[in-house]
């Protein structure tokens, strides 16, 4: 066993390596979705493609990482090999989040993997920026990327990058992109390097499965401390034709849990479907809320954790229902369930995805909201809740990049759940087309607020408008010059109930 003093540099070095990484896609890539919003994730993989360390960027991201790796990891490889890939039934999540993973090695000997994951502003389709509000089939959501080589021997694969962007959108925009995700895996795998010639392979091998141990006691002990049978809770995804229902039975048996969706709506026509790499995803980042975040976030954290979903069904669909909302919106509420059945009011529980552009350009942001409150605190205000960690797009940066005009951005007073605690309030987000173009908005908590724990209020629903009419949550359509969009995001739930409220 790796010395504890050794091991918490070692995880220390792993964790700075990571956020590395991220640093160095953000700084290189040229869309404002990486570079402003951040939209991007990072991590390193040990030699059986086990997640050794993450940075901590976006939730959604990294628990679904593991399985882009596992649909390489069989492929012949070389030092300087790079795989890319965006299929969410082979590794991916949605068809914009594009995975490259590069192998690592030291004098020929497989160290590990570099992987990074980013959300691209386009990958082609028949609405710009690649999130239909009302897709059926992954064809219609854009380019699919099954597992492929990216570089080899250290040489970018010109002809396949070429290959891969001609038919997305600012091709030469999604090849910069793609160039910063390489250089981010080249910077975890020089850093991996670094650490097996100053420790030794061997005893870096050691200690990234010591690592591995380490989280899945700490998560297991933390397991052990909670009360041990049945918890359930059911919630629903805000549909064109109805609501669908989601079911959970979280049962709690000595150091394990087991979540289990049994009983959940079957997948559907539109996209709100879930590969289960992104419901697993979903489920860990609940369960290292509910434990302890400061365990190290590797996939030791996640063994003591079972996560069930019926195949068909909306949370492990088959191939090739679409799922651009299900990667944003559906994780958000799986997210939700884990927590409400653990007596949590919940935060807006959704991303609020809208997406603007046309052949010249594409924008998307997803929108922050109120984060709901806790026993001991008020939720916050005017933040990326649950599933997504990104920043926003600065004002600035929208209206020198597109043709819009930032008209109102606020905290939208009042939103947040009544309680003993209040839920955090959400944002409105008020923006001019100066030019026509598409735009698309994929959104949640519309028909239902977002409830409260322990008698606390639930948070205001969302509300959206196109000069000043009231829209559907999910919605595709046109934008002319001198047209406002307006988006008003959920609250959060509050937490207790208040004095001389009755409850």
């Amino acid at each position: 066993m790796t010395d504890p003093a050794a091991l918490a540099v070692l995880v220390g070095a792993l964790r700075g390596a990571c956020e590395e990484m991220g640093v160095v896609l953000v700084r290189g890539a040229h869309s404002a979705n990486i570079k402003e919003r951040r939209d991007a994730s990072t991590g390193l993989f040990d030699a059986a493609g086990d997640m050794v360390m993450q940075a901590e960027h976006i939730p959604v991201h990294l628990g679904a990482m593991p399985a882009a790796v596992a649909a390489v990891i069989d492929e012949p490889k070389r030092p300087g090999d790079a795989f890319v890939l965006n299929d969410p039934y082979r590794g991916g999540t949605h068809l914009p989040d594009i995975t490259v993973i590069t192998p690592v090695f030291d004098d020929g000997h497989l160290l590990g993997y570099a992987a990074s994951r980013a959300h691209h502003a386009d990958v082609g389709g028949p609405t710009p920026g690649s999130m239909p509000a009302d897709s059926a089939t992954l064809a219609e959501e854009g380019v699919v990327i099954p597992p492929a080589r990216l570089a080899r021997e250290g040489r970018v694969d010109e002809r396949a990058l070429s290959h891969l962007t001609r038919e997305m959108r600012a091709p030469d925009q999604r090849r910069a992109d793609l160039r910063a995700q390489l250089a981010a895996c080249a910077t975890g795998g020089a850093r991996l390097r670094e650490l097996a010639v100053r420790h030794g392979a061997g005893a870096l091998a050691a200690a990234m499965s010591d690592t591995l141990d380490y989280a899945e006691r700490r998560t297991r002990a933390c397991v052990a401390a909670m009360d041990d049978g049945e918890r359930s809770a059911a919630d629903v995804l805000e549909a064109g034709e109805g609501d669908l229902e989601l079911r959970l039975r979280a049962s709690v048996r000595g150091d394990a849990l087991t979540l289990d969706f049994t009983g959940s709506a079957a997948q559907h026509a539109g996209n709100l479907n879930c590969p289960l790499a992104v419901t697993r995803s979903a489920c860990y980042f609940a369960v290292r809320v509910l434990t302890d975040p400061d365990v190290p976030p590797c996939a030791g954290a996640y063994r003591p954790v079972e996560v069930l979903a019926p195949e068909g069904s909306l949370l492990n669909a088959r191939s090739p229902a679409a799922v651009a909302g299900g990667n944003v919106e559906t994780s958000s509420r799986v997210a939700d369930l884990v927590l409400a059945a653990f007596g949590r009011a919940l935060g807006q529980g959704t991303m609020n995805n809208l997406t603007l552009g046309g052949e010249a350009f594409t924008y998307y942001e997803t929108l922050a909201g109120g984060q709901g409150a806790c026993p001991e605190a008020d939720g916050p205000s005017a933040v990326h809740v649950a599933m997504s960690n990104t920043l926003n797009t600065p004002i600035e940066a929208v209206e020198r990049e597109f043709p819009l005009r930032a008209v109102q951005y606020a905290v939208r007073r009042g939103s947040g759940g009544n309680g003993t605690h209040r839920g955090g309030d959400g944002v409105v987000r008020e923006l001019e087309a100066l030019a026509e173009m598409s735009y698309s908005l994929i959104a949640e908590r519309r028909r239902h607020p977002p409830p409260g724990a322990a008698g606390g209020s639930p948070g205001a629903a969302g509300r959206d408008f196109l000069n000043g009419e009231r829209l559907e949550g999910k919605v595709t359509g046109t934008l002319r010059p001198g047209d406002r969009l307006r988006i008003e995001t959920p609250g959060g739930g509050g937490h207790g109930a208040q004095a001389g409220s009755g409850a």
